[in-house]
């Protein structure tokens, strides 16, 4: 065979190669940009305008808002009464103070004793995020009207109120493992499972901020924050 009629057929393959390589290369180039083009076209039909004056958006947002300030103004209303504190009061007040909130804990303590001090710690850190309940103590020395009436006999004993009623107590530390070095989540869960206490899905404090600001923004109708 003709060395030169070898050598042009071979040069021919490898152009016929290059081209074809280029022709596969540019269709994939074409299909990427028609995707593209398709996903821009999607996208730029949605009218923003025409959404947010969807009536269905508008009644779902409007319900919301209300919503949560009609939670703020239970939050309001709460902490008037003393929710979000642990607070010490009066054998005078007690009476007053279980009975004005659906959910009360009290911790009748002595001030002496080492125990109820380690309660005081982990109610104090309970409160303000349970708003939903009022955490209250009364020095049982100083109560004794009711520490008699109640049958308390060991101390801390801490008493869950229902809508006035004692319904549930914790005595010592018996329900958290008779020991001293409980956490506070240990109590925490045991308040959540005797039912005085609401389970939390975040921290109270970012869940209000929240509805702060979802109020703030409806404040303003017209604004790009609604």
């Amino acid at each position: 065979m003709d060395p030169d009629a070898v050598k042009s057929t071979l040069t021919n393959l490898a152009y016929g190669n290059v081209m074809a390589a280029a022709a596969r290369d540019l269709q994939k180039e074409m299909v990427a940009k028609d995707k593209a083009q398709a996903s821009k076209v999607a996208y730029d039909e949605v009218d923003l305008d025409e959404l947010m004056d969807d009536p269905e958006l508008e009644k779902l947002h409007a319900e919301r808002i209300a919503a949560l300030k009609k939670e703020v103004e239970k939050r309001q209303e709460q902490k008037k009464k003393g929710h979000g504190e642990y607070r010490d009061v009066t054998e005078g007040e007690f009476l007053g103070e279980v009975t004005s909130s659906e959910l009360v804990i009290c911790h009748f303590y002595h001030h002496g004793f080492y125990r109820c001090k380690i309660m005081d710690k982990h109610l104090k850190t309970l409160a303000p995020k349970h708003v939903e309940t009022k955490f209250i103590k009364v020095d049982a020395e100083n109560a004794p009207f009711f520490v008699n009436k109640l049958g308390i006999k060991t101390l801390p004993c801490v008493i869950l109120f229902r809508k006035g009623i004692a319904s549930d107590r914790l005595v010592g530390f018996e329900d958290l493992g008779a020991k001293d070095d409980f956490s506070t989540i240990a109590l925490e869960n045991l308040l959540i499972k005797k039912g005085i206490l609401s389970k939390k899905k975040k921290d109270e404090d970012e869940d209000a901020e929240s509805i702060r600001r979802s109020v703030r923004s409806s404040a303003y109708s017209d604004s790009d924050s609604d």
